[in-house]
C-alpha cells in the first residue's frame, strides 16, 4: 500500500513519465496495481484543496479571484474516460483532451497566486458546462469561502448575461473581455450597436465609456485596450468609480494573463502544473479525476511549505 504524500511527492519529482508503472519501478516493492488500487480507493474533493491552501493566500480587498480553464492534452489517449474533443486556447484548435475550470486566488500583480477551487469539465458525465461549473465555484465563494477579496476576472467565454448578474447580485466586481459583436447601448434613444462601432475620443479612451449591455439590468463602463501589435481587447467592468479608468482595467486584464500566459500557477522552473497535469497518466474509471486532485493538493502543499521556508529559513 502507498500513501497519498508519497504519491503526491512522486507525481511532483518525477519530470516526464508519472505513470503507475513508472511509478512502480523506482519504488522498492511496489507494483503498478498497487498504485492502481491506491487510485480507485482515494478521493480526493475540491474541499481538500482549500483546506491545504487557505491558511497561506494573503487575501484582502485588493485581492482577485482569476477563472481560469484549460485543456490538459491527451490526443494519443484512447481509453481514458474523461477524455474528450474540446477547444483549446493554448492551440487554438480542438484537441481531445480533458476539460479543467480552477479558480486562482491572486494577491495582485505582483503576488503569488494559489489554486483553491477546480472542476473538471465533462458533461457527458454530469451535464454541467463550463459556465455551470464556475457559477457552481462562485457561490461556494459566498458561501464556504468567505473572501475579502470582492473582485474576479475573467475572459469572454465567462460574460455570459447569468454569470455577470449573479456576480453583481453578490456585489462583486467583475473585470472581463467581451466579444466585439456584443450588442450595448449608450442611452436609451440611440438604440444598441456593436460595441465594435463605438467611438472613444481622447478623453474616453481613459476614463471608458458608460454602457448598457443588452440583457444585462444594469450599467457597466467599457474599455478598448489596443495591443502593440494591434489587438483589441474589450474590457468591461461593473465598478463604475470615476477612479477606475483605463490603468485600472489594464492592469486587471494583464493580472488575468499572468494565468492565461504562465499556466494554471506559477511555481519555480520544472514545477510548472499545467506541464504536468498534460503529462500524468490518467486512470480509467470513475476514479480517473483522482491525479487531478492529487496533483493540485501537492501543488497546495509545496507552496505551503516553501511559504514556511520563507518565514523561518534554516
Amino acid at each position: 500500500m502507498i500513501a497519498k504524500h508519497e504519491y503526491i511527492e512522486y507525481l511532483l519529482s518525477t519530470p516526464f513519465n508519472y505513470t503507475c508503472t513508472n511509478m512502480a519501478d523506482h519504488k522498492p516493492n511496489l507494483s503498478h496495481d498497487v498504485v492502481s488500487d491506491f487510485l480507485r480507493q482515494e478521493r480526493f474533493k475540491p474541499a481538500d484543496l482549500w483546506a491545504i491552501v487557505k491558511d497561506h493566500i494573503s487575501d484582502s480587498d485588493s485581492a482577485a479571484i482569476i477563472v481560469d480553464d484549460s485543456v490538459q492534452d491527451k490526443r494519443y489517449s484512447r481509453f481514458i474516460d474523461l477524455v474528450k474533443k474540446q477547444y483549446s486556447g493554448n492551440v487554438h484548435t480542438t484537441v481531445k483532451g480533458i476539460g479543467l475550470v480552477n479558480l486562482i486566488h491572486s494577491a495582485g500583480n505582483d503576488g503569488d497566486f494559489w489554486p483553491i477551487d477546480y472542476r473538471i469539465y465533462h458533461p457527458e458525465t454530469d451535464g454541467k458546462t463550463k459556465n455551470d461549473h464556475f457559477a457552481e465555484m462562485f457561490k461556494r465563494i459566498i458561501t464556504h469561502k468567505h473572501l475579502k477579496a470582492k473582485r474576479i476576472l475573467f475572459d469572454t467565454w465567462y460574460a455570459s448575461v447569468n454569470n455577470l448578474k449573479l456576480i453583481h447580485k453578490h456585489d462583486w466586481v467583475f473585470f472581463t473581455t467581451l466579444k466585439s459583436n456584443r450588442l450595448v447601448s449608450l442611452s436609451r434613444d440611440s438604440g444598441y450597436q456593436h460595441l465594435d462601432t463605438l467611438v472613444f475620443d481622447e478623453k474616453t479612451s481613459v476614463t471608458g465609456l458608460t454602457i448598457k449591455l443588452k440583457e444585462v439590468p444594469f450599467m457597466v463602463k467599457l474599455f478598448k485596450i489596443v495591443a502593440p501589435n494591434g489587438d483589441i481587447d474589450w474590457v468591461i467592468t461593473n465598478d463604475l468609480d470615476v477612479s477606475v479608468n483605463l490603468f485600472v482595467a489594464d492592469l486587471a486584464n494583464d493580472n488575468r494573463w499572468q494565468i492565461e500566459q504562465g499556466g494554471l500557477c506559477r511555481l519555480p522552473s520544472g514545477l510548472q502544473t499545467t506541464h504536468r497535469l498534460r503529462e500524468v497518466s490518467m486512470p480509467k474509471g470513475p476514479f480517473s479525476t483522482q491525479p487531478f486532485g492529487l496533483l493540485l493538493s501537492g501543488l497546495g502543499c509545496f507552496k505551503s511549505e516553501r511559504e514556511a521556508y520563507k518565514s523561518n529559513p534554516l
